[in-house]
């Protein structure tokens, strides 16, 4: 059985036995590939429409978990709502927190939370979203419940996510296909800003070709992000003003009520979407 070596019996191999050591490297590479496969297709995992059917009948409900990023849980919604409605039990969504950020795949900017993909502060902003949905029983940080379904195994390197479509990688994980042309959020709109324009613009996955200052010249304005994000645009579009939300179930009815929405690729252009 294979065996993985710390660093000094590695540097020892290497430099003692430069041949063995090719050798340890290349079953070192088939050894992760194996790991990698066996963690996406592993025979317990609920990877099947059939196999979640028999899990919810079994125990009456599903627990469902997602570390993050924000963007990328909303994404998942879809397909948590396809869940609910083919097996009609409960569904409970829960957040694993702090967990490290992965080596983004095209940004090398900062990212909003830092090293984590989703802290407290930014799981208690998405609750009274996700617990307002109809297919959501409870929304909640996880602690250490039963979890039939884990959605971070779009993540298991299985999937070409440089180049694929963010609400899809759920069903190549479920073997659930989300109807995406179906709304997946609820919130009621906010006419109160019936007649303002809502702009966001993210520090990472931005266009470089694109100029906003043709915005100037509109007096009704709004930027939804993080200061350094709304200081940045500030620059470009002067009169622009930084509006703050308390949660992002306003933030929702905010961007539902708008007259129109502008953002790159973001939290609140997943909302958007």
């Amino acid at each position: 059985m294979f065996e993985k070596k710390n660093l000094v019996e590695k540097l020892w191999l290497k430099f003692h036995d430069p041949i063995l050591y090719k050798q340890y490297k290349w079953e070192l590479r088939n050894y992760t590939e194996q790991g990698v496969f066996d963690f996406f297709a592993g025979i317990n995992r609920l990877d099947t429409r059939d196999k979640i059917i028999e899990a919810a009948q079994k125990d009456n409900l599903l627990n469902i978990i997602h570390s993050g990023n924000a963007g990328d849980i909303i994404y998942s919604l879809p397909t948590i709502k396809k869940i609910s409605e083919i097996t009609g039990v409960p569904i409970n969504l829960y957040l694993r927190l702090n967990q490290h950020l992965p080596t983004p795949i095209y940004s090398t900017t900062a990212h909003a939370l830092g090293s984590v993909m989703i802290n407290q502060k930014m799981a208690d902003m998405l609750f009274p979203l996700f617990n307002l949905q109809s297919y959501v029983n409870e929304s909640c940080v996880y602690n250490n419940q039963k979890i039939h379904i884990d959605l971070d195994f779009f993540r298991s390197k299985t999937i070409p996510l440089s180049n694929s479509n963010i609400a899809r990688w759920y069903s190549y994980t479920t073997g659930i296909t989300p109807e995406l042309w179906k709304p997946w959020l609820q919130a009621e709109p906010d006419y109160y800003y019936a007649d303002k324009i809502i702009l966001a613009r993210s520090e990472r996955y931005r266009n470089s070709t694109i100029r906003y200052s043709f915005l100037k010249t509109y007096k009704n304005i709004l930027f939804i992000g993080v200061k350094s994000e709304y200081e940045d645009m500030k620059n470009a579009i002067p009169n622009l003003q930084w509006l703050q939300v308390k949660d992002f179930l306003e933030l929702t009815r905010i961007i539902a009520g708008c007259k129109f929405f502008i953002g790159n690729q973001s939290f609140p252009y997943a909302i958007a979407e």
